[in-house]
């Protein structure tokens, strides 16, 4: 078993325990990778904000499910997450409104850029409240808050389950020593990129890297028949029902727009939202990139595997 299947599936058995039930009625929108950071030159959320904006607008008023998959805020370049909140303060307003309604609309799951909020204490430090310069008080951002490792969506009538993720587990380098990747991005690759030099501990930025991490995903989404759904790569899959059942979330630092998976009820479907050309104007837009499909073609029958024949589909930012 190789490091990054031991750790899937140690985070699988572990969030098997505490299912999220849904139904047909159910619907749930999942975005990745954000790096939401202080709105300087590096920080690569701040072109798409606007999008962000407006898709969290649209699914709230639509009675969704918030699910972040994990590098919401960008904590390896940033230590000051109280300036990322300040700069973002529209965002973590929409994100606040899903969890006012409910608690249960807005699930954080924790990747390897805020790999610190594994820490029940960092998570009450950085997301409990805020201060707020206008009333010169603490106030509320998401009291109680619960961030988790992996989630586990089981749907109430056919007991299917999709095993939700950041990705990046068993990595040497995002994983099991984190910190010292850290160190090595806030004080060095945040200033190499300013001269075109890619951050070898992004697989997004590293095409090896990122093959063997998709490989890995797709043998431990087979070799356990399970719907798997990732970020962390930055290159969003969504796989015919004949190939291994591993998606890919993509992330919402692409240059031009950002990319999620809606699921409602049965079905599951790749999205994006851009900024659409029509008739001479702009227009923030939602596109179907892939599907709608039904998740009951990638549930498999006790002892039966798929064979790796063919490609899942791939959609470029």
């Amino acid at each position: 078993m190789t490091p990054t299947s031991a750790r899937l599936t140690s985070v699988f058995e572990a969030a098997r325990k505490e299912p999220i039930h849904f139904d047909d009625d159910s619907r749930f929108i999942i975005f990745s990778d954000c790096h939401r950071g202080d709105n300087g030159w590096s920080d690569d959320f701040a072109h798409n904000q606007i999008l962000f904006f407006h898709a969290l607008d649209h699914y709230f008023a639509e009675g969704f499910t918030y699910i972040e998959l994990g590098d919401g805020d960008e904590l390896w370049e940033n230590q000051d997450f109280d300036e990322i909140r300040l700069q973002h303060d529209h965002i973590f307003w929409q994100m606040q409104r899903f969890y006012t309604a409910d608690p249960g609309r807005l699930r954080l799951i924790w990747g390897n850029h805020d790999i610190v909020r594994k820490d029940p204490k960092t998570v009450e430090t950085q997301l409990y409240q805020y201060w707020d310069d206008r009333t010169k008080a603490y106030r509320p951002l998401f009291p109680g808050l619960r961030m988790h490792e992996g989630l586990v969506l089981q749907h109430h009538d056919t007991q299917q389950q999709l095993f939700v993720v950041h990705g990046h587990q068993g990595s040497w380098i995002n994983d099991r020593f984190w910190r010292v990747s850290r160190f090595a991005t806030r004080h060095f690759w945040r200033h190499a990129q300013l001269l075109g030099v890619p951050d070898p501990t992004r697989p997004a930025q590293n095409p090896k890297a990122r093959n063997d991490v998709e490989r890995q995903l797709s043998a431990w989404a087979l070799a356990n028949q399970c719907v798997l759904i990732c970020g962390h790569t930055h290159r969003s899959q969504f796989p015919t029902p004949d190939s291994p059942p591993y998606f890919n979330v993509g992330s919402c630092v692409h240059p031009r727009c950002i990319t999620g998976i809606e699921i409602r009820g049965p079905e599951i479907e790749l999205i994006k939202w851009w900024l659409k050309p029509i008739s001479g104007s702009l227009r923030i837009e939602k596109d179907s990139i892939v599907g709608p499909r039904a998740l009951a073609s990638y549930d498999l029958p006790a002892g039966y595997r798929r064979l790796p024949s063919r490609r899942p589909l791939r959609a470029a930012g």
